[in-house]
């Protein structure tokens, strides 16, 4: 509050300065030394102000030390990177969209630099520059759970990542092949290829999770698939199996009766020898990269006169879509996705006219099952006579 005239203030006090601007001071909360605020002011009414609402910060136990953010914020974000438990691949993806979309931008200053002002303006010249918003979209996330880190080292008082439908972006439709276009594709690529292609999308197992595949994952009596590690692959190439995001990646996915030829002469005449041998391999007996098998994918693309934009991952979309279609429950597609989240099994559960047309079709069975007319139902619907 203001001064009392004739009385002292008791929580620090304002003066002018030779410049005319008027300056705030105050006893430090911690060290007990007289400090001054961050900055001067026109007017003594509005330094006045600003020494209110640090006494108030004060009383509360929100004041925070102004100086704790002048931190190099390269330092600061090169140890916690350093510091953060990542997977290998999620490190190397990190610390390239860290080098390439944050540090040039914001790596010169400190910590209490990076204000929301800031960010939005860093975000967009990302765009403007024509980085992709995926990518523009993991940097900001980035950012925010670097500040988020800062906000819980009390180097500043709140995150400045704030920017509303910053951290996401819309995903445009991905292409759905139809059950024969799958079988197209499949019969178009090389043959030691055609079982990955039938599994991508009945299976409905990501490329890593496909190339770590051993023989004894395979089970020809119950037909399934058991994930239980999923390959990665590094910048500078190497390959190396890692388990699941979750523990619901870690699971068994029965594949149709209608592959099992498929299964058993791809076991016989392509996989690697042994229990624990890859059932997916190169054609000279390495193991399975997406950069050797991305020129068969292409040409059998092409040869089945699929649209040109699809992606082997959209096997999986396919998959998906088709499982929800044959009327898989959410729950029943987490568990086919590896997924402990119910998010993802969603997308899949929209209402489409073909489905909507077969429920109400199904009604309708039942309508005439029970032998009356929907006039004499409608009777026994609340509100209606």
């Amino acid at each position: 509050m203001a001064n009392k005239k004739g009385k002292r203030r008791e929580f620090g006090s304002v003066r002018q300065l030779p410049s005319g601007r008027w300056q705030v001071r105050y006893r430090d909360p911690e060290t007990g030394q007289l400090r001054p605020a961050e900055k001067t002011y026109t007017t003594k009414t509005d330094a006045q102000v600003a020494l209110t609402h640090i006494e108030s910060d004060v009383a509360r136990g929100q004041w925070s030390d102004p100086d704790a953010g002048a931190v190099n914020f390269a330092e600061y974000a090169t140890a916690w990177l350093r510091d953060r438990k990542f997977a290998d691949r999620t490190r190397e993806r990190n610390e390239s969209v860290m080098r390439l979309h944050i540090l040039p931008t914001l790596g010169a200053g400190t910590v209490a630099d990076v204000t929301t002002a800031r960010v939005r303006s860093w975000r967009g010249k990302l765009l403007a520059a024509g980085v992709g918003e995926p990518s523009v979209v993991k940097a900001y996330q980035l950012l925010r759970a670097l500040m988020n880190t800062a906000v819980d080292d009390e180097l500043i008082r709140r995150n400045p990542c704030r920017i509303k439908g910053a951290d996401r972006y819309d995903v445009p439709e991905r292409p759905v092949l139809t059950v024969a276009e799958v079988f197209a594709v499949a019969d178009s690529i090389a043959p030691r290829y055609r079982l990955l292609v039938l599994l991508a999308a009945f299976t409905t197992l990501r490329f890593g999770e496909l190339a770590a595949l051993r023989r004894r994952d395979i089970d020809l009596e119950e037909l399934t698939v058991t994930v239980r590690r999923a390959q990665a692959e590094l910048q500078d190439g190497r390959l190396f199996d890692k388990a699941p995001k979750s523990a619901a990646g870690v699971r068994s996915v029965s594949f149709p009766a209608e592959l099992l030829d498929a299964v058993t002469h791809h076991l016989e005449h392509f996989a690697a020898p042994g229990r624990e041998g890859h059932v997916f391999i190169g054609p000279q007996g390495g193991q399975l990269r997406r950069s050797n098998f991305r020129d068969d994918w292409v040409k059998a693309r092409k040869a089945a006169g699929v649209t040109a934009g699809l992606h082997f991952h959209d096997l999986r979309h396919t998959g998906n879509t088709l499982a929800s279609t044959a009327g898989a429950s959410t729950r029943e597609l987490m568990t086919r996705m590896g997924h402990s989240s119910s998010r993802a099994a969603l997308i899949y559960q929209h209402m489409t006219s073909d489905r909507d047309r077969a429920i109400a079709d199904r009604l309708g069975a039942m309508i005439r099952g029970d032998g009356r007319a929907s006039s004499d139902l409608s009777s026994e619907i609340p509100g209606r006579r």
